[in-house]
């Protein structure tokens, strides 16, 4: 199989080539195990951030994000590797992956491996690549450091069951949120395909959880579990289907995260949307992993936050803070007294800091200088929330007025203190939103809508 990769590159050459092509792929995370190295090996797998995130202790920890390769024998229209791009191709043998992540390592430089893929020749030889560099860490350089790899769609099973007892988290990328948007950019890929290695992962990592319970010693399967990513801008799906999607992806398949990349449009190509005066929708993406956080620590559903009235995100405020704003008959909601799930309702109250509140109250009544202290972000708050049946300044429960105060960063005073009546907004009131992304009158329409 090494007679197909290139051996005229040298190794730098290649990983400038290979890392480069992996910038697309965001859907690297955290390691979420607590595997220590037992001291006859190199690295250790805690319970840490990777890949620019931070670990407990206020360490920021980052790996080797590189494809295998960039060959690849599918034409999907949206990837800059695509088979009818001419790019420079390059492809690692395992030998070359082991080198560079245990010299990486050795010079500090990273704490894992995030090993991504084009398809080389076939899925089944690919994930035999990728199998051979994990087992080559694992055994022959005893790397016992984080490692993050790609299951291959249409792979044998039985390599993704090795691989998977190698690596620490696996993911399969959906790559586009429905089956149509696929197989009208990605024609030689199929949904199914696609979900048939996430349902493997899943079904083999409880078959381990029940074999690590009957024996301690058993070898673990993707410890870290399983992610997936999904590009957004590419194809017409709202922000309410692609939530949809999202949140049946985490119920059906036990996912950790789902990653989300705004489209970048590397190929010109009639099927994808022209982007150009606008740029990629890093907006759109950020609201969506704001709702994606609701989804996974704040206990609401897709439904609660879009429907098919309103199918798409305020761009100007905060998921959470719209779902507030119209459900103001629940507001405002008393400290102390309100239960845990109620207070994760309330704009700027993070999980937590409603777990603070929550032990705090048993020790005696809250005031507002409390929550400050507890990590509460009082100037969303302070609209929705009450202590010992006051509120922090005489303030409307009104839809326009909180939605007037929540746009306007620079003053939020309490009703007539800035000499303004908080009637509904229309296109002629003469209002300072100098902090809200332009065009003004785009702006102006959207806060009347909200």
């Amino acid at each position: 199989m090494y007679d197909r990769i290139q051996k005229e590159m040298t190794i730098y050459e290649k990983l400038n080539i290979l890392s480069d092509a992996a910038k697309y792929d965001v859907s690297c995370t955290s390691s979420g195990v607590e595997r220590r190295g037992d001291g006859t090996g190199m690295g250790n797998c805690r319970k840490a951030g990777i890949c620019h995130s931070f670990s407990a202790d206020g360490r920021c920890i980052s790996l080797l994000k590189i494809l295998f390769t960039n060959e690849c024998i599918f034409d999907c229209k949206y990837c800059i590797n695509r088979a009818s791009n001419d790019v420079p191709r390059a492809s690692f043998t395992p030998e070359e992956v082991c080198t560079l992540t245990m010299e990486f390592y050795r010079r500090n430089y990273i704490e894992g491996l995030f090993l991504s893929s084009g398809i080389f020749k076939s899925p089944n030889d690919t994930m035999e690549l990728i199998y051979e560099t994990l087992y080559r860490l694992r055994y022959v350089c005893n790397f016992q450091g984080y490692i993050h790899v790609k299951a291959i769609p249409g792979a044998d099973q039985r390599l993704i069951r090795l691989t998977g007892y190698l690596a620490d988290r696996m993911s399969v990328n959906v790559e586009l949120p429905t089956a149509e948007s696929l197989h009208l950019l990605a024609p030689h890929k199929t949904r199914k395909n696609i979900l048939m290695p996430m349902r493997y992962v899943q079904e083999k990592s409880k078959e381990n959880r029940q074999e690590i319970m009957l024996y301690r010693n058993a070898p673990r399967f993707v410890p870290a579990g399983q992610s997936t990513q999904m590009i957004i801008g590419a194809t017409p799906e709202t922000d309410y289907q692609i939530l949809r999607v999202t949140e049946s992806l985490y119920k059906k398949f036990d996912l950790k995260r789902v990653f989300f990349s705004a489209f970048v449009p590397v190929n010109e190509d009639r099927a994808l949307p022209s982007i150009q005066e606008q740029g990629p929708p890093l907006l759109r993406e950020h609201r969506l992993y704001q709702a994606d956080w609701l989804l996974r620590f704040y206990q609401f559903e897709a439904e609660e936050l879009l429907d098919e009235e309103n199918p798409n995100f305020n761009v100007y405020l905060d998921p959470k803070c719209c779902w507030a704003l119209k459900h103001l008959e629940v507001f405002p909601v008393e400290i102390n007294r309100a239960d845990y799930h109620t207070l994760l309702r309330v704009p700027g109250i993070g999980y937590k800091s409603a777990s603070r509140i929550v032990k705090a109250r048993r020790m005696g009544c809250i005031q507002f200088e409390d929550l400050k202290k507890m990590g509460v972000v009082l100037k969303r708050a302070l609209y929705f929330i009450t202590c010992s049946g006051r509120m922090m300044y005489p303030v409307r429960i009104e839809e326009d007025y909180i939605t007037r105060n929540l746009l306007n960063t620079r003053e939020r005073l309490p009703e007539g203190a800035d000499g303004m009546t908080y009637r509904q907004l229309t296109l002629f009131d003469d209002m300072s939103f100098s902090n809200v992304p332009s065009p003004d009158l785009k702006a102006h329409r959207e806060v009347s809508a909200v």
